[in-house]
Formats: structure tokens, sequence, C-alpha cells
């Protein structure tokens, strides 16, 4: 691997993967060079990464470095957009990472509001999107078919949230690129995805921006190949996940990775959560009680009213998102939720004694014993959710 050593400390570091584009390299380095100086407001770095080339595109990279104090270059020996960016993420002191396809095929006025959440602390990784609301894209009906068909597939398999993952204008926080990026397999196209995919795995925060995105017509993208790869991709994490892989290690990253959230925040978005919980439960009860009775009705409301009530404080009170520790967060549910029942069922019996058969009468016992159980279970969330 050949190197021009980096001459400042940046607070962004923009990598520009290359492969045999001697014939326009220059022309955008230096259209990005000059953007960046006029109207970028932080301290900044580019990187180009030649990965293999057999045309000239090295030699012009390696002038573009001579002349422009803010460029640096890569070379690799090895072709792979994913192995360029690996070689150059893992290497750098700054901050934010980001790419950038050498076409510039996203409007540069993107940049910003892409890597300003991840020095922020806000987002941990943070993309550019043509398939948002906002966006404004020009390209041929057969790639905007192909682009919506593989996210939509995304969505159906690997059940990402993302909305574009092929987007080439991503950043990522340093610390989190480093925890990334030996779980990540992939050296070529399929990289982003991955990329994408273990960063929501991981229950890490995923920033999206929309662009204004112009396709680039000489692109020499092989369609036909990197669709194959890609859905070799998805078929090999759905292999790891089944396997229960690809986890950060837990000392990767630090505790700030997660939301950081006030308890009294948390108590209000706990409340709300409660209220529409409960009238869920009292809506279940009042359905349940002619056919089933009334102990067999509350058992089977409470079942069904716990699990949304879960699955809204686990995302929406305590800020949880991915797969780690959502076996732990559920099974402390389900153990906190043993009380309400206990309590449901001695508020029954305690309404039975008294004569008391109405669906109004008994859903009002039955509140005040959910109400009672409503500290505890808070309590019990927040413990298991790790809070």
């Amino acid at each position: 691997m050949a190197s021009e050593y980096r001459r400042r400390t940046a607070a962004v570091e923009i990598v520009v993967p290359v492969h045999n584009e001697a014939a326009g390299v220059e022309r955008s380095v230096r259209a990005l060079h000059d953007y960046l100086a006029d109207r970028f407001p932080l301290p900044w770095l580019i990187t180009i990464v030649d990965n293999a080339s057999t045309d000239d595109t090295w030699e012009r990279a390696a002038a573009l470095h001579a002349d422009l104090a803010d460029v640096q270059a890569m070379r690799l020996a090895q072709k792979g957009r994913g192995r360029a960016l690996r070689a150059a993420w893992r290497e750098s002191p700054a901050p934010v990472v980001a790419y950038m396809d050498v076409d510039l095929s996203t409007d540069l006025d993107a940049l910003l509001p892409l890597v300003a959440p991840l020095l922020s602390g806000h987002s941990d990784v943070a993309i550019g999107t043509r398939l948002a609301a906002g966006s404004r894209v020009t390209r041929g009906p057969k790639r905007e078919a192909i682009s919506r068909t593989y996210n939509l597939i995304l969505r159906t398999t690997l059940h990402s949230g993302f909305s574009d993952a092929q987007c080439g204008f991503k950043a990522v926080r340093r610390d989190v690129a480093q925890a990334l990026l030996p779980l990540i397999e992939d050296e070529g196209w399929f990289f982003d995805t991955e990329l994408l995919v273990l960063a929501e795995h991981n229950g890490l925060r995923i920033h999206e921006v929309p662009v204004d995105w112009v396709d680039d017509p000489d692109s020499r993208v092989d369609i036909l190949r990197t669709a194959t790869d890609d859905l070799r991709g998805v078929g090999r994490m759905l292999r790891r996940f089944g396997r229960d892989q690809g986890w950060i290690e837990p000392a990767a990253l630090a505790d700030d990775r997660i939301v950081p959230t006030e308890l009294g925040s948390q108590l209000v978005r706990f409340a709300s959560v409660g209220v529409v919980s409960t009238l869920l439960f009292a809506v279940l009860f009042a359905a349940f009680y002619g056919p089933l009775g009334a102990v067999a009705a509350a058992i089977a409301a409470l079942a069904i009213s716990s699990v949304a009530n879960t699955a809204a404080n686990r995302r929406l009170t305590f800020s949880q998102r991915g797969r780690r520790g959502r076996r732990r967060h559920w099974t402390g549910a389900m153990a906190v939720s043993a009380l309400p029942l206990a309590l449901d069922l001695v508020a029954l019996a305690a309404a039975a004694a008294a004569g008391v058969t109405s669906t109004l009468g008994l859903l009002v016992a039955l509140t005040v014993a959910n109400g009672l159980a409503t500290a505890v279970r808070f309590v019990g969330l927040r413990r298991s959710m790790g809070r």
C-alpha cells in the first residue's frame, strides 16, 4: 500500500475511492476541494484511495496531493470500494470519517447536514438518501426501479429501517467505524449495506439526509453483477443473524452511544404510553368479558396490552433500538407483568365478593389495580433496559 501521509488533523476526513478514474478524478477532487475551502465551516481533509487502477489514476491522485495541501492519496494493490473505505477509515484520526463517489452525483450542500449530527453526538452513522421526502433525484427509470426494489428487499428480509442503502454519500463517527469494521466482511459494493445493517443490528443511531442527486451517465458499475453480489450479501447477513452473530464487542464503544435521557422525560413518555395501554386494556377487557368471563378476559387483555406496552416503552421511553439486549428486555418486562396480573386477580376477587359484575365496575377495579403496579413496572423496565 502506497500512501501520501496526512499533513494535519481534521474534524472530518472525506474519502473518495477511485478505480480507473483518470479521466475525471482531477476535475472532481478540485471541485470538491474548492467547495470545502469556500463553504465548509469545519476543518477537513480529502483522501483519495486508488484501489488497483490500471490507468493513470494513481499518478493523477499523487499530483493532486502534491498540489493541494488538504488532499492526501493512498494506493491499494487490490480492487474493491469497501476495501478502500476500510483502509482509509481504519487509519484516520478524524472524529468523523465520510465518503462520497468521485462523480459527485450528490449535491455537496448536503455534506454539513450529514456530518453535524455525528459531531454533536446525536447520531452514530449518517447517510444521504435519494428515496425520502425532500430528495430531488434525476436518473433513469431502470436505476430508480432497481434501487427501490433493493431497498424493499432489505426491509422485508433484514427488517432494515433506513431508506437508501446504496447512495454514495455517508459518514460515520470514527469510534463507531472502528467498532464496526472488524464485523464487515464485504470488500466491494455491499460494504455500505453491511455497515448499515450491522449498525442497526447493534442499536446504533442512523441519521438520514435527503439529497439532491443527479445520475452519472458515464457510470461503469456492472448493475447485474452488483445486484447478484448484493443478494448474496443479504443471504449471508441472514445466516449470521440466524447464528446470533454480528455484535459489537461491549468495550468497543463508549457508554454514551445510547441516547441519554433524563428521568423526568422518561416518566412523561412512560405515562403517555401507560395511558394508551390502559385504554387498550379497557377495550380488550370489554370485548372479552362476555364470551370469556372476568378472569380470562383480564388475563387476555393484560397479555396483549403488556406486549404493546413493552414494545412502545422499549422504543419510545428508553430509546432502545436493534436486537442487542432484546431478549433480556422482554424477559424483564414479562417478569414485571406478573405483579399487575396478581393485583388484577385480587381486584376481581374483591369485586366478586362485593357483588360487582358490571363491565364498568370491574374496569374501575382493574384500573386501580394496574395503577398500583405502575411504579413497580417503571422501575423494573428501567432496570431491564439498562437505565
